[in-house]
């Protein structure tokens, strides 16, 4: 695993690297379809000297593919305030990238899906965001790669910014 600094020295941004990752998770076909968008995250992630945080849940191609630190939400909020980057992206739920931004406030901190894991005042999931299947109460919220477009909705968010 990349420590906080060496994922901006060194970011994901070796396609075979990434690639060589990717393919022990998910067919090769699969791989070939998110290539240009793996390729483009880390053009954007230089451009903008910033760098992906993952948590264990997302999908294989944010996880493996564009992730520079990856890890639970604690591990992700220590990672966060180690890295130098100017831009953070977070890839989980929201209160990750909120933990993020309070403990980097001159930082830009970017979610992908703003309404990840939010929960309504009942514990439910915000009406923006899909309960998992089989998940009738509605306490288990998606996360950003099941369903919001994954490595897609990463590369639109690196270019709005």
């Amino acid at each position: 695993m990349l420590t906080p600094d060496a994922a901006l020295e060194k970011p994901l941004s070796d396609l075979e690297e990434a690639g060589r990752r990717l393919r022990r998770v998910v067919p090769e076909a699969e791989w070939e379809v998110h290539r240009p968008f793996v390729e483009a995250i880390a053009e954007w992630k230089r451009l903008r000297r910033a760098v992906v945080l993952a948590h264990n849940y997302m999908a294989p191609e944010i996880y493996h593919g564009v992730a520079d630190l990856r890890g639970d939400s604690l591990a992700l909020a220590q990672q966060a305030v180690a890295t130098d980057a100017e831009v953070i992206v977070l890839a989980g739920v929201h209160f990750m990238a909120e933990t993020a931004k309070l403990l980097n406030p001159e930082r830009t901190v970017l979610i992908p899906d703003l309404e990840a894991g939010r929960v309504d005042h009942r514990g439910r999931c915000a009406p923006a965001a899909a309960a998992l299947p089989g998940d009738p109460g509605g306490h288990l919220c998606e996360h950003l790669g099941r369903g919001k477009g994954g490595v897609r909705h990463l590369l639109h968010l690196l270019q709005r910014g």
